[in-house]
């Protein structure tokens, strides 16, 4: 249990300073203060929040969905950094204006169906309600299950709009010897000949390095991706984040054709670009 301890300032005045145990039972500070009144609310405040954060307490189920959702799932939540710059976005702009006020234990599967006629009145397409659903709110509440701060499910079962897919539009050769005309550089026109021959993903493409081909058996290295972050989600507050591995973590190998790895041999020699 919590206690204030009292101090005598150089001042002559009466100090107190609040302590409370945090979930690892050690002993913590919140704060010095002038009155045993402040302090001792001081670290009664402290004490719940720690009551919050123990499984099996009641009390984690009444923290709001965007106080749940922000502070405690996303932050510790273990996902690719495009992937978590991807679920904030879903989060603050599809989530929150519905659940953001609501106690975690008070959501139940009604009011996700009440989310998604909410979701199709303002216009979201149908593939943007089954993400936020199916990938987003899922997740948040299969770890909130597990954390034992809700005790039900309430995404499970709930259904989306159909999400048709769509079939392919596969230019001509004709119209793609125009866009490959208009491409502004012979740069661009053999990074596009490559992405075309290889099936990279652009991340993946992007990063390919001299060192990745090998010219005397055209063999190419795919170990690297860039994805594209908001300034928000980079440690750094940059733009682009670099991966030393491709998607699904898994290094790729194969070979290319002896005609794009003698034009990519020519360039690097035209361009004077090392090995590093």
């Amino acid at each position: 249990m919590g206690f204030s301890r009292k101090r005598i300032g150089r001042d002559g005045k009466p100090r107190y300073t609040a302590y409370y145990a945090d979930i690892r039972g050690q002993e913590r500070s919140a704060g010095i203060f002038s009155s045993k009144k402040a302090s001792d609310k001081a670290w009664q405040d402290e004490e719940a929040r720690v009551r919050v954060g123990k499984r099996g307490s009641l009390s984690r189920g009444r923290q709001t969905f965007e106080a749940y959702a922000l502070d405690e799932w996303l932050p510790h939540h273990l996902l690719e950094p495009g992937v978590r710059s991807n679920y904030a976005g879903h989060i603050r702009n599809h989530l929150l204006p519905f659940f953001g006020p609501m106690k975690m234990r008070d959501i139940m599967p009604e009011h996700v169906r009440q989310w998604v006629t909410y979701m199709k009145d303002k216009g979201a397409s149908a593939q943007t309600i089954k993400y936020s659903k199916g990938s987003v709110l899922n997740a948040i509440f299969t770890t909130a299950l597990t954390d034992e701060v809700v005790t039900i499910h309430p995404s499970h079962g709930v259904k989306t709009p159909a999400t048709p897919s769509k079939p392919r539009y596969i230019i001509t050769p004709a119209q793609f010897d125009l866009l490959y005309q208009a491409l502004p550089d012979a740069d661009a026109q053999l990074l596009i000949e490559t992405d075309i021959e290889s099936g990279l993903r652009w991340g993946e493409l992007t990063e390919i390095r001299v060192r990745d081909l090998d010219f005397a058996t055209c063999i190419i290295t795919v170990s690297r991706a860039v994805v594209e972050l908001t300034q928000d989600d980079h440690s750094n507050g940059g733009r682009f984040l670099v991966k030393d591995y491709p998607k699904d973590k898994e290094y790729r190998r194969f070979k290319l054709s002896q005609q794009i790895t003698a034009k990519i041999q020519a360039h690097v020699v035209a361009k004077g670009l090392s090995s590093g």
